[in-house]
């Protein structure tokens, strides 16, 4: 089983009601309720979005409890599919894009996610304005100080355990924690408490992909109507809160809401996926002052010793090839070791080989190199080179662009740190869309997204 998040839950025999039928509204039908559906909100003065696995098997993530979910599968004896694209490069679907700019127009106040697979964050909705009530894959906490960091890679345990890493505030340096649930772990506060609120004052809760049968999670949309709101859903299977609903909708979510965008006349923008990562020079003179022996490493901008997900190998070369020689590093940590003369000054030119995923294979840099270094640092504003970044991969559809964000110069050690983009998605029309984004994703990825793992005889502990 290739399902990391899966395979890391506690063991637990009752996963609830699986192989849930899917029922479709007719297109004329589907057609009406999008149209309600946009009345609605274009009424709503708090509208609050509610999401489960659904917005994200067009991602190629894998629900539970659908007829591909992993348990279904699971349940029936059946294998699961090999895993076709990292956990770690999933993008965003039309869904999660469009939440973002129903947000940034003011429309959206509040999303609340049941899904593990950081792919809101990552699409851009503000922390703030997020509550991901079981954790997300890709986020550190510090128990003391409460900072968060997000990751590239997929941390590597569950259940709010101690991770390799500390808290890099200067005050604090306490052990970083995962902040996946695993099943007897209660929801956070810090998670539930803006989420509760945030559900009392909505006077529209859309529930978007989500069977909501998880508690106390699938309680939070009904608090919507105690204050006169109402719910609407979308999801392909029936659900318990159905008659609790205003619209129920049967249809693909990112159809619906390829269709709500198109009648609010708000555009839905390419996703541009950014990593950074850090190049670090360290130089010495030997002994007669003659050489430099020197070290290039390639590392994590999370930590020395963190994974870079997103890079297979890297070719070095030099400016001058009939005098240096040429190496290519397969593993990581990407270090190479080169002694050269003190008085010569060449470029190094790195050949950066994506992993699987990325969206091309490669892209170069080169670094001018010599003893002589500068002392200091280079002021760049990190927003802004990021920024034209993103627009140029937008306006030129490919990606592989990278730019310089931070540079510290020493006599003796240079630090670089990157930024790459390694892929990008555009939604180009809806018939786009229909073509590729809606199709049920029959492949697995490196880990589901959401925990709906809760049964009616099992309930997540609450703390309220």
């Amino acid at each position: 089983m290739s399902l990391g998040y899966a395979e890391k839950l506690s063991f637990i025999e009752d996963v609830g009601k699986v192989g849930m039928t899917e029922f479709f509204d007719s297109s004329h039908v589907l057609q009406e309720k999008i149209e309600r559906l946009v009345k609605m909100i274009q009424k709503s003065k708090h509208l609050v979005v509610f999401t489960g696995a659904g917005i994200s098997t067009s991602c190629g993530i894998p629900d539970f409890r659908g007829p591909k979910g992993i348990w279904t599968l699971q349940r029936e004896g059946k294998p699961l599919p090999e895993a076709s694209l990292p956990f770690h490069r999933a993008m965003p679907s039309i869904t999660h894009m469009a939440l973002v700019e129903l947000e940034k127009a003011g429309i959206l106040k509040f999303v609340i996610s049941q899904n593990v697979d950081g792919l809101h964050l990552r699409s851009g909705i503000p922390r703030e304005k997020l509550a991901e009530l079981h954790g997300n894959s890709f986020m550190e906490a510090c128990p003391s100080c409460g900072s968060e960091y997000l990751r590239d890679f997929e941390v590597e345990t569950i259940g709010l355990k101690e991770t390799s890493r500390r808290c890099t505030n200067v005050k604090c340096g306490t052990k970083l924690r995962d902040t996946v649930l695993d099943w007897e772990d209660a929801l956070p506060p810090k998670e539930m408490l803006p989420a509760e609120k945030h559900c009392r004052m909505a006077d529209l809760l859309l529930c978007l992909g989500t069977s909501l049968q998880i508690t106390p999670a699938c309680n939070l949309p009904l608090k919507c109507l105690r204050g006169g709101g109402k719910m609407v859903i979308v999801n392909l299977q029936k659900t318990p809160k159905d008659k609790n609903a205003s619209l129920v909708i049967h249809g693909f979510v990112d159809k619906v809401i390829a269709g709500v965008m198109d009648f609010l006349s708000i555009r839905i923008p390419p996703y541009v996926r950014i990593d950074l990562f850090q190049i670090i020079i360290t130089r010495s003179l030997s002994a007669d002052k003659k050489f430099v022996n020197w070290t290039l490493q390639v590392a994590s901008v999370h930590a020395l010793k963190a994974p870079l997900p997103f890079l297979k190998s890297i070719e070095v070369s030099f400016s001058d090839a009939q005098k240096y020689k040429a190496a290519i590093l397969h593993e990581q940590p990407f270090n190479l070791k080169r002694r050269t003369v003190t008085t010569e000054a060449f470029e190094i030119l790195l050949k950066l080989n994506f992993s699987d995923g990325c969206g091309c294979l490669c892209t170069q840099i080169n670094i001018p190199f010599g003893f002589k270094g500068l002392n200091g640092c280079c002021n760049l504003d990190k927003d802004t080179v990021i920024q034209d970044l993103r627009e140029k991969a937008i306006q030129d559809i490919c990606c592989g662009q990278n730019a310089v964000i931070e540079r510290i110069l020493a006599p003796r050690t240079e630090f670089t740190v990157h930024a790459v983009v390694t892929s990008i998605k555009a939604f180009e029309s809806e018939s786009d869309f229909l073509n590729n984004d809606v199709k049920r994703a029959t492949e697995s990825i490196n880990g589901p997204q959401t925990s709906q793992k809760r049964s009616k005889g099992r309930k997540r502990k609450s703390i309220f």
